[in-house]
């Protein structure tokens, strides 16, 4: 089985990392924390988030799977005027990736804004995707933060 793009930046890094591996059909963080036997609150997604009107690479942003973004109190943190979700189309057109497969780690050096919700320095490690679906990443809040350059929100 080949290596997700994740893993493979994260090996050639050095950063410790374990990678799991779930059923792609899961969908949710709950889902896929069950599968992995890890703390729902340590599992992370990516949303890809524009601003309106769109300028530049949009904003890949890494959130409790649990949480709901409030795209206001986040467009007020980054000082501009209004944020949107992309459309899901547009998100895996944008990235090059499918949902549920987003990973800003799988990313890297392709000028995307990263930004990391800071709930997750709150854990030792944290689950991230590893750039396709059913495979997710657990490292340090810290290494994923730095090797995305990733700037930490309150989301």
């Amino acid at each position: 089985m080949k290596k997700p793009a994740a893993v493979k930046l994260l090996e050639a890094r050095g950063v410790p990392h374990r990678l799991v591996r779930f059923d792609p059909a899961i969908r949710s963080a709950e889902g896929v924390a069950a599968a992995t036997e890890v703390e729902p609150e340590r599992v992370f997604k990516t949303l890809v988030v524009e601003e309106e009107p769109p300028r530049g690479r949009p904003y890949l942003v890494m959130v409790r799977g649990s949480a709901e973004l409030d795209l206001r109190r986040l467009a007020a943190q980054l000082g501009v005027k209004r944020l949107r979700m992309a459309a899901p189309a547009d998100a895996e057109r944008l990235t090059g990736l499918k949902l549920g497969g987003i990973s800003a780690l799988a990313l890297t050096g392709r000028s995307f804004r990263v930004l990391l919700d800071a709930s997750a320095m709150a854990h030792e490690t944290v689950l991230v995707s590893a750039g396709e679906r059913g495979a997710d990443v657990e490292l340090r809040p810290g290494d994923l933060a730095a090797l995305t350059g990733a700037r930490l929100v309150e989301v």
